[in-house]
């Protein structure tokens, strides 16, 4: 699948072939046990292990403004994203957007099924490796008819496990030496007032010490679930 990206004021193009989704990924063990409370409220099993690492189809990553779900469970999530090319990492931003009621029967399946909206801009790894866990990343919501963009969830790259343990643990710069790309998105943080579905979801990515940042947000359509 062909992905455009903004890099360094200019574009390039990934065929990109391999998805994986690193779940459960916190570094404080407090953070995760915290994550794991909050879908366990809404009926999520905890996990086997941490952390784990979910194959989803690359097909499902997009950076389309909207996307489409199944029924009203569905929520976003901020992410870094690490993209392999041919020894070469970049890092980026993306939503594991996920299916909440699905999550309680397959956490696995709840991550297949749902649209991964990723950011059009992305930058040199090697270029943020020396400050790569001052960056900041926020997400905001807008729920019911409010246009209201409500704080969701704040953190930084600190929060997670170091990314490097992460690409050695998804093997994901040997996916992306067959090549075409591979994309890993490396987890999150918990939501401020527990996770919940919104009708927009807007995410952002800042580096404070080169002042530069990268957003994106989109729409979430519910398509009706028919019995």
């Amino acid at each position: 699948m062909q992905m455009n990206f903004t890099l360094d004021g200019g574009v390039v193009s990934f065929e990109i072939g391999h998805c994986t989704v690193a779940g459960w990924t916190g570094r404080d063990a407090k953070a995760i046990q915290h994550h794991i409370d909050e879908l366990a409220a809404i009926g999520v099993k905890p996990p086997s292990t941490v952390p784990l690492y979910y194959r989803t189809s690359f097909g499902m990553l997009t950076q389309a403004p909207v996307i489409e779900v199944v029924g009203k469970g569905t929520s976003g999530e901020v992410e870094p994203l690490v993209i392999a090319k041919d020894g070469v990492l970049y890092l980026g931003l993306a939503s594991d957007h996920t299916d909440r009621e699905l999550e309680a029967h397959s956490v696995a399946l709840s991550k297949q099924i749902c649209a991964k909206p990723v950011a059009n801009t992305i930058w040199k790894f090697d270029n943020v490796a020396d400050h790569l866990e001052q960056i900041e990343l926020k997400s905001w919501i807008r729920e019911g008819d409010s246009d209201e963009w409500v704080p969701y969830q704040e953190g930084t790259i600190a929060s997670i496990r170091p990314l490097s343990d992460l690409i050695e643990g998804s093997g994901l710069k040997s996916a992306g030496a067959s090549g075409k790309a591979a994309a890993m998105l490396c987890g999150t943080f918990g939501a401020k007032g527990g996770v919940r579905p919104a009708r927009s979801f807007k995410m952002a990515m800042h580096d404070p010490v080169r002042g530069l940042s990268i957003t994106h947000s989109y729409d979430i359509v519910e398509l009706p679930e028919i019995a």
